[in-house]
């Protein structure tokens, strides 16, 4: 059975431990920029769509019914013409704001210092031209 792998303890290094699912679906690029958007409040699906960069629709659409299938976001429909869905974060998903602020504010902290060791790393691992 698949929770004996962490029977004892949660192992996230494990597999079959249902604590590496968990960590898996935070560690998501998308999954760690809509917790933090949906972090301001109640937002649009367009709303959403436009502040990420980069998101596809289809994307977009299967990671909120991830994080709403996991427990982290509500879907709000409301019946209109044209129909309008917003979503929010639920109790649970509040619970990573702050672990996922924090990995926001320590990416744009420590920007320069990561493109400073790319820079240095690649100029590296350039080859010398071999002369004629």
């Amino acid at each position: 059975m698949v929770r004996k792998a962490c029977s004892l303890a949660p192992n996230v290094f494990s597999a079959q431990c249902p604590t590496r699912q968990a960590l898996d679906l935070i560690a998501d690029k998308w999954t760690t920029l809509l917790i933090y958007l949906l972090s301001r409040g109640r937002q649009r699906y367009g709303e959403l769509h436009r502040q990420v960069g980069g998101i596809s629709q289809k994307m977009l659409t299967q990671t909120l019914r991830k994080l709403e299938r996991d427990g982290l976001v509500t879907r709000h429909v409301y019946p209109e013409v044209p129909p309008r869905t917003e979503y929010e974060l639920t109790p649970l998903g509040h619970t990573l704001i702050e672990p996922m602020r924090a990995l926001c504010d320590w990416a744009g902290t420590h920007l320069g210092e990561l493109e400073h060791a790319r820079k240095r790393y690649d100029h590296a691992q350039k080859k010398p031209a071999l002369s004629a």
